[in-house]
């Protein structure tokens, strides 16, 4: 695996997220708070590593993850289960949800600041036969956490339609969320959900 810096990571998850923008060094530069040069070098690294591709949009190139590459896929699911782990709490609360298959999505203000966030939201991606275990776990889970748990659950499709529908709440939920379970599931349904 090769290694990458801070920003390098961040900028793969910042392109992999944000699925309906279109990033170019100077607008990625001010998201990252680096210079336009210090992007460009960014996106000049991830290119010649193969993670990313590039389209020339009027006077911009803009850049994308190179999803169709298994090694860029892997990647992006790796730096997802990583960034899962600075939420070590929540994995381990919403541990008995995690079985094979399933993407389990924390999402929302206990994210930023659970001292001040108004509940938990979760998004459980499942089959849909699984709804009802899943809601009765979030009910077990309900009694003992102070505060309300606010869950969606649906299917993969259904997440894939509301992406390609460009339903906001689904695509805000998809840019900042943090996935908790299921990283490699979900990079395969963002893949079928982006094209450049």
């Amino acid at each position: 695996m090769i290694s990458l810096t801070k920003k390098e990571r961040e900028t793969l998850l910042i392109l992999f997220k944000d699925i309906t923008a279109f990033y170019n060094a100077n607008s990625i530069s001010k998201v990252l708070g680096i210079s336009h040069v210090g992007a460009q070098k960014i996106f000049k690294r991830l290119l010649n590593e193969s993670l990313l591709t590039d389209k020339k949009i009027g006077k911009s190139i803009v850049y994308k993850p190179k999803l169709d590459d298994d090694y860029a896929s892997k990647l992006i699911a790796f730096l997802l289960a990583d960034e899962a782990n600075n939420f070590k709490r929540w994995r381990e609360e919403f541990r008995q949800l995690f079985k094979k298959d399933r993407i389990i999505m924390l999402y929302g203000s206990a994210i930023k600041n659970y001292a001040q966030a108004g509940d938990i939201d979760i998004m459980a991606v499942i089959k849909k036969r699984e709804f009802k275990d899943v809601r009765d776990i979030l009910k077990e889970k309900q009694k003992v956490l102070p505060k309300k748990i606010h869950s969606i659950e649906l299917t993969a499709d259904d997440l894939l339609k509301n992406i390609k529908k460009k339903k906001e709440a689904i695509l805000d939920i998809v840019k900042t969320a943090v996935i908790l379970h299921g990283q490699e599931e979900y990079v395969e349904i963002i893949k079928n959900a982006t094209s450049f």
